[in-house]
């Protein structure tokens, strides 16, 4: 699955990088399907900010999904590059429940579009069916399915979300 959405939010690129890559905790209020994000490392060097933040989804959750989605699937590790030299964010997802089948990655870049700053999300999920442990081979098939497009209902909503909430949030601080 391809992920790809856009974010135009009406203030400078170097705010709005910083409050992206800054500024989570104060952004939980305007992400419904994520109950907290953790911290786990931070290192800055020069122009680059190398990170690491846990995070822990939730929303609702379909009668029959529930079968097969617990708090782990709605966990993930996210590995980040910032680099403040190009204005972009190269990311890395490691998922908490089927974590050898679930590949989930990208980059995003910072645009400036005068007093526009437009956030270009781009990235991959692929559900490695043969990686898929625990459940009968007859099943993999229909639990990948059912994993991405339940991943994909949420991944574009959240990536709006945030988006429409780093607006917001400036907008509270201007």
């Amino acid at each position: 699955m391809i992920i790809s959405v856009d974010a135009h939010i009406p203030f400078p690129r170097s705010l709005v990088f910083s409050t992206y890559r800054d500024k989570l905790q104060e952004l939980l209020p305007y992400m419904e399907n994520v109950h907290r994000i953790d911290p786990k490392t931070y290192q800055q060097d020069n122009e680059r900010v190398i990170c690491t933040n846990e995070w822990h989804g939730g929303g609702e959750i379909p009668t029959i999904a529930r079968a097969f989605i617990d708090e782990q699937m709605l966990s993930w590790t996210e590995h980040n590059v910032w680099n403040e030299a190009d204005y972009s964010l190269e990311w890395r997802i490691t998922t908490h429940a089927f974590t050898e089948a679930v590949s989930c990655y990208g980059k995003n870049h910072f645009r400036d579009c005068g007093d526009t700053t437009i956030v270009e999300n781009r990235g991959e999920l692929v559900i490695h069916t043969h990686q898929i442990e625990g459940i009968p081979d007859f099943l993999k098939g229909q639990v990948a399915e059912f994993v991405e497009d339940f991943l994909s209902q949420k991944i574009g909503p959240n990536l709006t979300q945030m988006g429409e909430g780093v607006r917001q949030y400036l907008e509270k601080a201007a």
